[in-house]
């Protein structure tokens, strides 16, 4: 995938210069090989995690602009960067991220699925804490945010406490914001939104154009992904390093879910529903990954209240 993500950067048609640096987490396979053969910069992340490496790559790089490309993510055109980073010509603009994940009939039934919920959690759906458009809704968001037209952009005015999960995929934030939080060994992307509204910087661009994200292929690919989630979630909660508000709605979302987990019908309705929106046979997906969900969430909250810990990296595989 790297290969892929690197071309689509290299690709793009911009006016000025492009610094890329990738933290390598211990790969065993050719990444640094591939990243070091395009001339790319790259750091050690012995903390081996996304959010350590994203911290490591961010004190390695001197751009005014910093984007959150991850190596599963493709630019969709020749013009992304141009548009994304177009919205930062008005001082007031903190940060930007593309308003949608484009949907490709040749990814994986799994990718195509969350590019259609706009989602990768699809808990998020029911919580409306999503940043991306959703086919469901009709909306990139589930969450009450004023915004403005801007013709190429939404310029979306945020607020405590009803704060969208955006940060990642493609977010892009100006750098003297990222150094007035003093980033040390980790930096959870969704958390540096909510940290830089509570600072009174609240203005973000939500880009109309997509990002693709190959999120995986298959349900046991998904079902580690949210084991994952999950057990760092309670690690990193549980040592303080968390901030990301979940909103007063929290439990009457996660209620909504559950619910709807242990009687079928909403769900087998929201894919039905989906599927005539916007026809894809990844709508089968649905009802098994928020069963799916619930299992592994119900399991790692239990197990992050007994005994927390962090998901172990050293045998990790995509």
């Amino acid at each position: 995938m790297l290969g892929d993500c690197l071309d689509s950067i290299e690709a793009q048609e911009f006016d000025g210069s492009i610094e890329v640096v990738i933290a390598d987490g211990g790969s065993s396979d050719d990444t640094v090989a591939i990243a070091e053969g395009r001339g790319c910069l790259v750091v050690d992340n012995p903390g081996k995690t996304g959010e350590a490496g994203k911290a490591r790559a961010f004190h390695a790089s001197s751009g005014k602009l910093v984007a959150l490309v991850d190596s599963d993510n493709i630019l969709p055109g020749a013009d992304w960067l141009t548009r994304m980073t177009a919205p930062f010509a008005e001082p007031d603009i903190a940060g930007s991220e593309p308003i949608e994940y484009t949907v490709r009939p040749s990814d994986s039934r799994l990718t195509r699925y969350c590019a259609l919920m706009g989602m990768n959690d699809p808990l998020c759906y029911f919580l409306g804490n999503y940043d991306r458009m959703c086919v469901l809704s009709g909306r990139w968001t589930g969450l009450p945010v004023d915004s403005t037209d801007r013709g190429d952009y939404l310029d979306v005015k945020l607020r405590g406490g009803s704060i969208p999960t955006i940060g990642a995929n493609g977010f892009i934030v100006r750098r003297e914001l990222l150094e007035l939080l003093e980033i040390g060994d980790y930096l959870f992307d969704i958390d540096v939104v909510a940290r830089l509204v509570e600072l009174g910087h609240d203005r973000f661009a939500k880009v109309k154009v997509g990002i693709v994200h190959l999120y995986g292929t298959g349900l046991r690919t998904f079902a580690r992904k949210q084991l994952r989630r999950i057990r760092d979630f309670s690690f990193y909660s549980s040592q303080g390093m968390r901030s990301y508000p979940w909103g007063s709605s929290r439990s009457l979302g996660l209620a909504r879910f559950i619910l709807s987990c242990v009687f079928l019908v909403p769900l087998v309705y929201q894919a039905v529903k989906g599927h005539r929106r916007k026809p894809d046979s990844a709508w089968l997906l649905h009802v098994p990954a928020c069963l799916v969900t619930l299992a592994v969430y119900g399991y790692g909250y239990i197990e992050g209240r007994v005994s927390p810990r962090e998901q172990e990296r050293s045998r990790w595989r995509q």
